[in-house]
């Protein structure tokens, strides 16, 4: 059978008739041309129908936006200490070039795919836009387990990772930076290998990297710190006190153990969190001090000896002010959301909540902080950091703070704005801010890109 594949509609392929395709949507999207169609980037593209049609887009800016501008796979082989050869593979999508270079992280995981990187590059060009900062989205990664691989094996993935990649990255082109499974210590191994390739060293090429190698101070809890700055500012506009507010937080890496300890300081109640292992609740309050020194000597937050252990997927299901997912995509969802006891989410994740579970929290009446406003603190710090990279002068931890506090608090008044005048949930409005910013853009440069 010859297909010619040329919408969505609702996680369904079309023909070129605009016939449905359903046998070919329930194999995954296998027909040609639709290589990136995973659940999540279904998601994505739905969200983005949303905004687009709260924005009355017209269809050329529908079609310019909608899919990846450019998606490059990779397989590479890597010796491994034993001696033998693995065979590994990586992606790297530029959702649009319209706005200037490609920015956003690589990953390491075992589900990493096309299709993910496709969504996640998607959603970084909506947050890039938000904070009006001069990118377009991006996202890559390689298929592994991090964990699972020694030092110097994870050496050898990264600068293969980034030679293979040399094509299409540059500093003015597209800038990787951390994401899950990376951090530092993988961007000076990307630096280096760049360097290397072009005979001279570009530190602009990522950001995320050591501070002794141009990087920037407070990059590392940035994600974090825009979170917490967006929940300060609502908290202010719903007239609550961050003291004593009961927060729940899924998830305690990079993200989320920042924004405990962060929360923890500034009064709130800290009931539950939780790692990939399961999670710990004390109904009078976690002592957050305590929990992390804990998870610096035992690494994960089981056996906590002073909170009752729990699921991280109960987790999302304990009574709270405020919920914060920030761990991993789609875990509110149709089947849990109805047992979610909360007043406030606030999405530190990129994609915690599917459609479907948006739909019945605002059946609900609970508000949701998006994902692509409320995490954009680290995209906008490696920002800065790009900037200085180029024009090698350092800021100090307290101006990059205050400019991120001030860029973050200008986005929430953005979206509150759009969501007040368009009668629009908190997510599509924030969506139909940055689509409507970038096809303004691509409707005033015309042709390319």
């Amino acid at each position: 059978m010859s297909v010619s594949v040329t919408g969505l509609d609702g996680g369904r392929l079309k023909g070129a008739t605009g016939e449905a395709l359903p046998e070919l949507a329930s194999q995954g999207g296998v027909a040609p041309g639709w290589e990136w169609r995973s659940g999540l980037y279904r998601m994505a593209s739905h969200q983005f129908e949303q905004a687009a049609d709260a924005l009355s887009l017209d269809e050329e800016s529908r079609t310019r936006l909608l899919e990846p501008r450019r998606s490059l796979t990779v397989n590479f082989p890597v010796r491994m200490d034993a001696g033998h050869v693995v065979n590994f593979t990586g992606y790297r999508v530029q959702h649009t070039l319209t706005m200037g270079p490609t920015k956003g992280g690589f990953r390491y995981a075992p589900d990493v795919s096309l299709g993910e990187c496709a969504a996640l590059a998607m959603w970084m060009t909506w947050k890039c836009a938000l904070l009006g900062l001069p990118y377009g989205g991006a996202k890559g990664g390689v298929r592994c387990e991090p964990h699972g691989l020694s030092d110097g094996e994870l050496e050898r993935v990264t600068r293969r990772y980034a030679a293979e990649l040399l094509p299409v990255i540059g500093p003015n082109q597209d800038i990787p930076a951390p994401d899950m499974g990376t951090g530092e210590r993988e961007m000076a191994w990307f630096y280096d290998t760049y360097s290397q390739g072009v005979g001279y060293a570009v530190p602009e090429i990522v950001t995320g990297k050591p501070v002794v190698l141009g990087g920037t101070e407070g990059r590392q809890p940035a994600t974090a710190l825009g979170a917490v700055y967006v929940l300060e500012a609502m908290l202010e506009r719903l007239a609550w006190s961050m003291a004593g507010q009961r927060v729940v937080i899924q998830g305690f890496g990079n993200v989320g153990s920042v924004l405990a300890a962060e929360l923890h300081n500034r009064g709130a109640k800290v009931l539950a969190v939780s790692d990939v292992e399961g999670g710990i609740a004390s109904a009078r309050g976690l002592d957050i001090p305590a929990v992390l020194r804990w998870k610096d000597e035992h690494r994960y937050l089981s056996g906590f000896p002073d909170g009752e252990p729990i699921s991280r997927e109960a987790v999302l299901e304990l009574p709270c002010d405020v919920l914060v997912p920030a761990a991993l995509e789609r875990q509110i969802t149709g089947e849990n959301v109805d047992r979610l006891q909360c007043k406030l989410v606030v999405e530190a994740a990129n994609g915690p909540t599917t459609p479907d579970a948006d739909r019945v929290l605002a059946e609900r009446g609970i508000p949701v902080l998006p994902d692509v406003l409320v995490n954009a603190g680290g995209v906008t710090v490696s920002y800065f950091e790009w900037v200085q990279s180029h024009q090698k002068y350092a800021w100090d931890i307290v101006e990059i703070q205050d400019r991120l506090r001030v860029q973050m608090r200008a986005a929430l008044a953005r979206v509150l704005e759009a969501a007040a005048e368009l009668d629009l949930d908190y997510r599509t409005a924030a969506l139909s801010v940055a689509v409507a910013r970038v096809a303004e853009a691509a409707r005033l440069r015309a042709i390319y890109p």
